[in-house]
């Protein structure tokens, strides 16, 4: 019997893993509840949510195929290879297969269980899969990993035209083994459930991933480039939950976007062409990861950001938080995460770069707590979001480019539609207004709504001093300027 062991994969179909594992005979799938892991990688309890409701759909569609899931338990990864390693003698397991995870802490889990199945005879085979290409393989012409995404990309479109990631066949079923799949739990403890509401915007499954994919290519990927920005409105994929959990993969995404247009990813179609890139922008933070491992152990990418003077401020720290800032599209947008466990792409660098930039907060506090409550948290994409607009990461704004809140929100929710949507009690300012209550006079300000909890001229001048009291100023002023 062969076995693939189910991570961020949570799909039946284009699965390189549990496509090489059943061409090679009768098949078993198991997935391992970690939650000390869990919590130790701060995953939210919504994403932990979403996986138990995608794995159960999983198990139903791997049941039709006789392909039985099993479900273990490993506190933490530490305990990974023994929990494996006994399952595969008790089922004459004779070779596991896996997609490819990354992060130091993936790489050392799986190195180890490799380790351990190779003590006992047994192949351990991985496979790129949540990549286009594999990291190590898109290199600068020194041999190194790329820091510059502009780049990065240009050499994975070389990689495109000369050969398009093909995806894998969906296994056939097999003969019924003796071995009955496990009930998958409704809630892991220490990850309290999310609301019905949240679990509404969020349906599981792959049928669900692909009708959005089906319908984002079909009737919204033309105009995704002009409407991505604003958030009022539907012009993202909603797919980012589907990808980090591997319910779709980033060969389908790239195929659907492709048939959109004409088979062109550099030409045609701009929405396209501009969906691609977000997918090679993922694609190159993972890369990172791979390259630069500091990332995956809280470091700045550009050392000597580490001697930034950060502020400790509980206080202001917890307004963020909170959604009680003062400012209505950092609130707005705060309470949009807390309420569905996604933020819209463009605030979330808004709202990361007021917590990094004019409250000077270290960049970490702000990137846990997304991870904490983000249903599409992927270490790589959410690490270098956080380090792009901080100024420490790879790639990112330079220091002195610093986004005003207001002119942010006057500019993607014009008419104050997102504001309104998620901060009720201004819904009667007028358009002009409910960007900057505070200004709308009166000794109190608007009722039921904070005055600003910083001056953001003033925090501005303030993160521009403590950037350019770097040591090495020279040195930063050249990664920076």
């Amino acid at each position: 019997m062969h076995l693939i062991w189910l991570r961020s994969d949570l799909r039946l179909h284009d699965n390189t893993a549990l496509a090489a594992a059943c061409q090679r005979g009768p098949t078993a799938a198991v997935y391992l509840i970690t939650p000390e892991q869990w919590l130790a990688h701060d995953d939210a309890p919504c994403k932990v949510d979403f996986w138990l409701r995608n794995l159960k759909c999983l198990s139903q569609a791997l049941g039709e195929l006789n392909i039985p899931l099993l479900i273990r338990h490993a506190d933490t990864w530490d305990q990974v290879p023994q929990v494996l390693a006994e399952l595969c003698q008790a089922l004459s397991v004779q070779t596991v297969h896996v997609n490819e995870e990354y992060g130091i802490h993936e790489s050392r889990r799986d190195a180890a269980v490799a380790m351990a199945l190779e003590a006992q005879g047994l192949g351990f085979h991985s496979y790129l899969d949540q990549l286009l290409f594999q990291p190590g393989s898109v290199l600068t012409k020194t041999g190194t990993y790329f820091q510059v995404f502009s780049q990065f990309r240009k050499v994975c479109y070389n990689r495109l035209h000369t050969a398009l990631p093909r995806r894998v066949p969906t296994p056939k079923a097999q003969a019924a083994l003796p071995l009955a799949s496990d009930a998958v739990p409704e809630q892991v403890k220490g990850f309290a459930p999310p609301s019905d509401t949240l679990r509404a915007l969020w349906p599981a499954g792959e049928d669900e991933a692909q009708r959005r994919l089906e319908q984002f290519a079909d009737a919204q990927i033309s105009y995704y480039k002009d409407e991505r920005d604003y958030p009022a409105k539907p012009g993202t994929s909603q797919l980012s939950a589907y990808l980090a959990a591997g319910v779709v993969s980033p060969r389908q995404c790239l195929h659907a976007a492709l048939q959109s247009n004409q088979g062109e990813f550099e030409s045609g179609d701009i929405g396209a062409i501009t969906w691609i890139n977000e997918l090679l922008w993922r694609e190159f933070y993972k890369h990172i990861l791979v390259g630069y491992p500091r990332v995956s152990r809280h470091r700045a990418f550009r050392p000597e950001t580490e001697a930034v003077a950060w502020r400790h401020a509980p206080a202001d720290l917890a307004a963020w938080q909170e959604a009680r800032t003062g400012l209505p599209i950092i609130d707005a947008a705060m309470r949009q995460l807390l309420e569905t466990g996604w933020m819209h792409n463009r605030l979330r660098m808004v709202v990361a770069m007021f917590l990094t930039k004019n409250l000077l907060i270290d960049w970490r506090e702000g990137e846990r707590f997304f991870m904490r409550h983000l249903i599409d948290g992927d270490l790589a994409a959410n690490n270098g979001g956080w380090q792009w607009s901080s100024s420490t990461g790879t790639d990112s704004a330079p220091y002195f480019r610093i986004f005003s809140p207001l002119s942010q929100s006057e500019k993607f929710d014009g008419e104050g539609r997102f504001i309104k949507q998620w901060l009720p009690q201004l819904a009667g300012l007028n358009k002009k207004e409910v960007h900057n209550p505070d200004a709308v006079g009166g000794l109190f300000g608007v009722a039921d709504y904070p005055r600003p909890i910083v001056d953001l001229k003033h925090s501005r001048e303030r993160a521009l001093a403590a950037f350019r009291a770097l040591p090495s100023r020279q040195a930063v002023g050249g990664v920076y300027e």
